[in-house]
């Protein structure tokens, strides 16, 4: 049995990535990193986008790792009822209620304003998502490096 390879991408790629990805509900837009290159294949769903160097084998999961939805990493939901019961454990059923229904985000962000607690929530959430994605890189082998690639190395 053959270990793992460690697939190498520039420390910025895998963050950005996963912006795109979850910019939109999940299986909108996806991304897959090469095994074989490290290179990032975008594939977004809501427009048709011409990429010759996208490969024909993208669905491969052995030479393919699927970029994750922040709801892959309960960077969602989830993420947000942690922030209110440790911040704000009065509003957490409020807060609770608005995400059984549409636009739940909109409302818990204007309460996060009448609190006066925005920053404070982006500062939570930043930490969280990179910590969520340095462990999924992790967990999938990736090297971040902070130099590029010069070559084919």
């Amino acid at each position: 049995m053959t270990a793992a390879k460690i697939v190498i991408v520039n420390r910025d790629d895998p963050e950005s990535t996963f912006e795109f990805v979850s910019s939109g509900a999940p299986s909108e837009h996806s991304a897959s990193i090469s095994v074989a290159t490290g290179k990032i294949h975008w594939h977004p769903m809501s427009f048709e986008v011409e990429d010759d160097d996208d490969p024909e084998d993208a669905d491969d999961p052995d030479g393919y790792i699927s970029v994750p939805h922040k709801n892959d990493l309960d960077l969602g939901r989830l993420l947000v009822l942690c922030f209110v019961g440790r911040e704000m454990p009065r509003d957490y059923d409020t807060v609770a209620d608005f995400f059984g229904r549409r636009g739940a985000y909109a409302r818990f962000k204007e309460l996060l304003q009448r609190h006066r607690m925005l920053e404070r929530w982006h500062d939570f959430e930043n930490r969280a998502t990179e910590a969520a994605l340095l462990a999924w890189c992790e967990e999938n082998r990736i090297q971040l490096i902070t130099e590029p690639l010069v070559g084919n190395c």
